[in-house]
């Protein structure tokens, strides 16, 4: 399953609390739409560190790594690459 497919059943059933697929665009911003807040955040940074093994650092929590679902994918890739 993509890091994308795997974070947007997160979104749905943690963050929406839907069995349904959210009907989000890869590029649709997360805080814009309200999916997430301040500590919405916080729970898909726990998700995403239990889920790909990574590692997400204070200086990573800014839009272009986690307001929508194609940055978060990015973002994941390029730390499970180490880069």
């Amino acid at each position: 399953m993509s890091i994308e497919k795997k974070v947007r059943e997160y979104i749905a059933e943690n963050l929406l609390f839907s069995s349904d697929p959210v009907t989000l665009a890869s590029d649709d911003s997360l805080l814009d739409k309200g999916i997430i807040d301040s500590t919405g955040v916080l729970e898909m940074i726990f998700f995403l560190e239990q889920e790909f093994g990574i590692k997400v650092d204070d200086k990573e929590l800014i839009p272009e790594n986690l307001d929508s679902l194609a940055n978060i994918a990015r973002f994941v890739q390029k730390k499970q690459s180490g880069t």
